[in-house]
């Protein structure tokens, strides 16, 4: 299958599934759609009509008399245009209809872009193009990026910001592409903090590693390149400085600052940060709840991978990859919110994840050739494609009081029929046949791309370590009687509708 090919299959999954549920008021995208539509609708950063007619939701700000939404304005800025011009043409389209737009504005097509940077970077380091295009279909379809590209959350938008920067930044180090492209990275790499704050933690060791691989140009060029770079990156910064005054009076002031929920958790240190936490460390990493590394196993990999470049001489480019993964987990090991609320994961990491994935295609071509330890990795990965491609069919965010989520949550509401919308449903099916093109496509693709990349026996083992791990979920403390009840009282409604 070409790349090309490749691109078209995961754009047609993405694309398949809409999982809209107006009754849970999604506190996290309804406030960046109020945004949109203030800006194109009313002229103004204050929501107060979104809210007013549309419902309010737990992730907004108050500042003097008007509501605002919490959050970077990044995401929601993309949109504008696409949606003023949706309006124009056809009128003003429905929440659902804005809803869809800003998803796949902001969330589906970044995410193919970024794809397409990810192939074109990963041919020096892996020449095998089967395992190249295994680490894209890991990523695309067994990672927290699935889901975050289905949703109109800043968290992928982000990690396509902060990774394209890196990855265009490289290439013209390289002298691949002209130092014109270098704009374009230094205003990706300011647009990551516009989009979403904690982007802004990747941007050191990204820095870091370019400059190194710049350090053999002529001074005057690389002075240049900088100073070519450093001006990009101002004009998203500045733009989101302009906002934080226009709202808050102040540059500096954010929307947390003035939150009306959770602010507890926001207004001490950077972003709410203090120190790092053993409960929060082992949360986001390995806890049957949100655990990283539970949801995504194949994201291990990036250690043995990181070791064989590093042998390899790709120093600068491990250095660069495990400082943005200490960042994050720095940072999400340090906030007192640190399970994020309803996720698929620990979702202030997704920004983290495009920089794993040079170092986990390195780990699958080191063991091409050994089967059995390659059918073991690569179900690793049928683990994560299986764990998100059902969440998306279901519901891609779960609540944060469940110990068990997979179990309490995704196969509970596929036993009982109930799904997301979808093209299937649009066409008149119903319940789990509406949404088994999407399964099986999903589940199809990562099959055959194991197969390509290590062989059927080694298909063979990975089916079976990951219909084994997926079973060993299912031994994990189940959550309480008051906790499970949601499922009845909110979940179940919300999704069967």
């Amino acid at each position: 299958m070409p790349f090309a090919r490749l691109i078209v299959a995961i754009a047609a999954l993405y694309l398949y599934v809409f999982p809209y549920y107006p009754r849970l008021q999604s506190a996290n995208e309804l406030p960046r759609v109020y945004l949109v539509k203030a800006i194109v609708d009313d002229h103004t950063f204050a929501i107060d009509r979104g809210v007013r007619e549309l419902g309010p939701t737990s992730d907004l700000a108050k500042y003097g008399e008007h509501y605002y939404q919490n959050k970077a304005p990044g995401s929601s800025l993309l949109a504008v245009p696409f949606y003023a011009a949706v309006k124009a043409v056809a009128g003003e389209p429905s929440l659902a209809v804005t809803m869809w737009l800003c998803r796949v504005i902001t969330g589906v097509i970044p995410t193919l872009i970024l794809l397409a940077l990810l192939w074109r970077f990963l041919e020096r380091l892996v020449p095998d193009e089967a395992t190249r295009r295994l680490a894209l279909v890991a990523y695309a379809l067994g990672s927290m990026a699935m889901p975050y590209s289905l949703m109109f959350y800043a968290h992928q938008l982000s990690a396509v910001c902060i990774a394209s920067a890196w990855l265009l930044a490289l290439d013209v180090a390289d002298r691949r592409r002209g130092l014109r492209w270098l704009a374009l990275a230094g205003a990706l790499a300011g647009m990551g903090p516009l989009v979403d704050y904690e982007a802004a933690f990747a941007l050191v060791p990204i820095a870091a590693h370019v400059v190194w691989k710049l350090r053999a140009w002529p001074r005057r060029e690389l002075v240049r390149a900088i100073a070519i770079a450093i001006g990009a990156a101002a004009v998203p910064i500045a733009l989101l400085l302009y906002y934080h005054a226009a709202c808050f009076g102040s540059p500096l002031a954010t929307g947390y600052k003035y939150a009306t929920s959770y602010a507890r958790d926001h207004d001490h240190g950077l972003l709410g940060m203090t120190h790092p936490t053993l409960t929060a460390f082992v949360g986001i990493t390995i806890s049957p709840g949100k655990g990283l590394f539970v949801f995504a196993p194949w994201l291990v990999l990036a250690i043995p991978g990181g070791i064989a470049l590093w042998r390899r001489g790709e120093r600068a480019l491990v250095l660069a990859c495990a400082g943005v993964a200490a960042a994050f987990l720095f940072f999400n090991s340090s906030i007192g919110f640190w399970h994020a609320g309803w996720s698929a994961g620990p979702r202030y990491m997704v920004a983290m994840l495009p920089f794993l994935v040079p170092l986990v295609a390195a780990a699958l071509a080191e063991w091409r050739g050994r089967w059995p330890i390659a059918g073991v990795a690569c179900g690793l990965v049928l683990v994560g494609v299986a764990i998100y491609t059902l969440a998306c069919a279901t519901l891609p965010t779960w609540p944060e009081t469940l110990r068990d989520p997979l179990y309490e949550v995704t196969f509970r509401l596929l036993g009982d029929g109930a799904v997301a919308p979808s093209l299937g449903g649009a066409i008149g099916l119903h319940g789990l046949v509406s949404i088994a093109p999407f399964v099986l496509g999903s589940f199809a693709l990562a099959g055959w791309a194991v197969a390509r990349a290590v062989g059927m026996r080694a298909l063979a083992l990975a089916i079976v370590v990951a219909v084994v791990a997926i079973a060993a979920l299912g031994a994990a403390p189940r959550s309480g009687p008051d906790a499970l009840a949601g499922y009845a009282r909110t979940l179940h409604p919300a999704v069967a509708q």
